[in-house]
């Protein structure tokens, strides 16, 4: 008896919502049980198959569980285990779908927790890339086999199933965590981009329930990591960002920790869309949008305006009377974009391309963080002690600011980003230099990190870029194919 599937993905148009309980009659707790046993049967006598690949598959997910079943016997820090008995009393029926393991992340605006999803196989999981990518087909039954031993080879073992429950602390607007839920809801089915399953509201507490990906620690696996996994990496994250670009949404706080990548899958997911915001949804026009010669003419009227009243003064004003300027700000310090330290007020997409340069820069040169500034002006300075002062002024200028400085380490020419990471790997005494695919990587991280927006490179075009192009990508465009190939 087939028992009816409820689906969790939010439908148009989009709400917080509360699943109701799925409907508890006899047959469906029947049909359960009857799973279950049959579950465990397989995953009892999955040694015995015949076949030597389902027996190596079963191995793997005893592997699995034995890993995930480590999780339960760390022990609970005492507030963690109250903060979870509390969530727990805040939504009744909460206890009734997951069972929370521990907490596994926490920020400014949210907590993160890993749970068990206990009623998985009764709904519709089609956010389950796991199972998109690891489509199990029965094997063929043998030709005498019995009827029963057939019967349990027809499906996999059962093993359990995870999720990320991300709690919203109620000092978050309501708008922000509206704005979160909307666009995960937006970026549904996208690419190596973390899908929203549902979301629950009581009072003023928000949950959102995302998929727990397995990932490792950045600093653990970025020293090691060579060109090809390099590319292998930034193929994923550009992949993710082409998709969340092309619906005109900002993420705006791309960096290592919201980029859950598993090396051994070679698969990443961009998660934490709090800081969000769809493009243009609050901006007012910026210089760095005009044409150049409309840009030269009101940069040169305000020095005359300046040197009319005050003259040249070394310094600034101690009571300044121009109009203070507002703009987004929001980001994690180190990963912010020039036009974003300058304030611009027309900010894009391209934000995001200048963080993702940052985290290249951090694995070529081996230094984490890299950039490690205290505020906005540290992280300025930061930046002009590679691309100098000259460079930096026309940033600067782009956006209607002017930057200036009189720290002598700072040259007016900077450095090429080749001899930056030479000096970070202490290879300036060699004579090889750096290898013809480490040459590429430095070409391709020039275009992450054009201090001229306009001018740095896309999400799509970083995708076609020589360096993240895939073996037999040019061999396929050739033949006419309009699929990728091994896409990650």
């Amino acid at each position: 008896m087939a028992t009816t599937s409820r689906r969790r993905v939010p439908k148009e148009p989009f709400h917080i919502h509360e699943d109701e309980p799925a409907n508890g009659s006899d047959m469906d707790e029947l049909t359960e049980s009857h799973t279950q046993v049959r579950a465990d049967a397989g995953a009892d006598n999955g040694q015995q198959f015949d076949h030597d690949d389902d027996q190596e598959d079963d191995e793997d997910a005893e592997q699995e569980c034995d890993s995930e079943s480590s999780d339960e016997t760390e022990p609970i820090d005492l507030t963690v285990q109250e903060d979870m008995e509390k969530l727990n009393q805040t939504f009744p029926a909460f206890k009734d779908n997951y069972r929370l393991i521990k907490r596994i992340g926490e920020g400014t605006f949210s907590t993160v927790y890993k749970a068990e999803d206990i009623r998985y196989d009764r709904y519709n999981n089609s956010w389950d890339i796991d199972v998109k990518e690891n489509q199990w087909t029965p094997p063929p039954p043998l030709k005498y086999a019995s009827h029963s031993r057939s019967n349990s080879r027809s499906r996999p073992p059962r093993t359990k199933k995870f999720v990320a429950i991300k709690k919203i602390y109620v000092t978050s607007s309501p708008s922000r965590i509206h704005n979160e839920l909307e666009l995960l809801h937006d970026l549904r089915d996208s690419p190596s981009v973390c899908p929203l399953i549902t979301a629950f509201r009581q009072s003023d507490q928000v949950l959102a329930m995302l998929p727990y990906f397995r990932h490792q620690d950045f600093r653990k696996y970025y020293p090691h990591m060579t060109i090809a996994d390099v590319k292998l990496y930034f193929r994923s994250l550009f992949t993710a960002l082409a998709a969340v670009h092309e619906r005109g949404i900002l993420h705006r706080d791309i960096k290592p920790t919201n980029f859950l990548y598993d090396p051994p899958k070679q698969r990443g997911v961009l998660v934490d869309f709090g800081l969000a915001e769809r493009e243009g949804s609050d901006h007012k026009p910026c210089l760095c949008h005009l044409d150049q010669e409309t840009r030269k003419q009101r940069v040169r009227a305000s020095y005359a305006l300046n040197a009319a009243h005050a003259g040249p003064q070394v310094g600034y004003p101690k009571n300044d009377t121009r109009p203070s300027r507002r703009a987004n700000r929001a980001g994690t310090r180190g990963f912010r974009a020039p036009e974003v330290l300058f304030k611009c007020t027309e900010q894009t997409t391209k934000i995001d391309i200048w963080s993702a340069g940052v985290i290249l820069l951090t694995i070529l040169c081996k230094r984490f963080p890299f950039f490690n500034s205290a505020d906005d002006v540290e992280a300025m300075i930061e930046i002009a002690t590679i691309f100098g002062t000259k460079r930096m002024r026309q940033a600067g200028q782009l956006h209607g600011c002017v930057f200036e400085t009189n720290i002598p380490s700072i040259g007016a020419q900077g450095f090429t980003l080749e001899k930056i990471m030479l000096w970070s790997t202490c290879r300036t005494d060699s004579k090889t230099g750096l290898t013809q695919e480490e040459k590429e990587a430095v070409l391709f991280l020039g275009r992450c990190m054009e201090l001229d927006p306009s001018r740095r490179i896309s999400a799509a075009e970083a995708l076609d870029h020589e360096f993240l192009r895939l073996n037999g990508e040019d061999v396929v465009e050739e033949e006419g194919s309009e699929e990728d190939v091994a896409m990650v």
